[in-house]
């Protein structure tokens, strides 16, 4: 198999397996799926994969930049946790409602689902740590080089994978309200009672130190100094 094939399937791979725990992004491209329409839900998911493209590139090139950036990656953080926790109170209100089959308060707004897909990803930090984590493995293992053309491949495979991952959620929970009378309803609180485990979580991490400025803050210099000499 070529070598910029293999590359790509490593980014495929390890973008959709890390896509399909539940997760901010993934539930709200299911919910935009089912409450608006999977063209909205698609818009949304590429958004947030075209950002995260840009933050594995980042990832890659620019760590000594990245890691300089806390003060910046701590207030992202803070304002996500704030966005997760209107999402499940939204989550909620929506259940709440006669039918329901309310929406989303949070999501019921004119922006584009394109725009709102990058906005929610862009201020999401925790990919970074997660992606120069398996970055650092593969240029361990020989698999990934200092090479335009496989860094290329690599984020080109990341964002397929990504896409594929979300079509999981967004096709899987407009089948399930299909097929399952009231689900719309059961869905709005398993949604939000996701959202809101997910709050609980990033808070616990951020007043516990183990959150993703920590985990960036933690990496080993000497894996910064291979990063520099790529």
């Amino acid at each position: 198999m070529p070598k910029l094939v293999r590359i790509f399937f490593w980014g495929l791979i390890i973008s959709f397996l890390g896509s399909l725990p539940l997760g901010t992004l993934n539930v709200a491209a299911m919910q935009i799926g089912i409450q608006e329409s999977i063209r909205d839900a698609i818009y949304f998911s590429i958004g947030s994969l075209l950002v995260e493209m840009i933050y594995v590139r980042i990832s890659l090139v620019g760590i000594d930049w990245v890691r300089k950036q806390e003060k910046l990656m701590k207030v992202m953080e803070w304002i996500t946790l704030g966005i997760v926790l209107a999402l499940a109170i939204g989550s909620f209100a929506a259940a709440m409602k006669e039918g329901g089959k309310g929406q989303n308060v949070f999501l019921n707004n004119q922006m584009h689902r394109f725009l709102l897909g990058m906005f929610m990803c862009a201020i999401n930090p925790v990919q970074i740590p997660f992606w120069f984590g398996w970055s650092t493995v593969l240029f361990t293992k020989k698999v990934l080089e200092p090479v335009k053309a496989q860094y290329n491949s690599y984020i080109i495979g990341i964002g397929i994978g990504t896409l594929l991952g979300n079509c999981v959620f967004i096709f899987g929970g407009k089948l399930l309200v299909e097929r399952i009378h009231n689900s719309e309803q059961y869905l709005n609180w398993v949604i939000g009672s996701i959202f809101l485990v997910t709050a609980i979580i990033q808070l616990w991490k951020i007043l516990r130190h183990k959150d993703a400025v920590d985990k960036m803050h933690n990496i080993k210099e000497e894996e910064v100094e291979g990063f520099r000499r790529r």
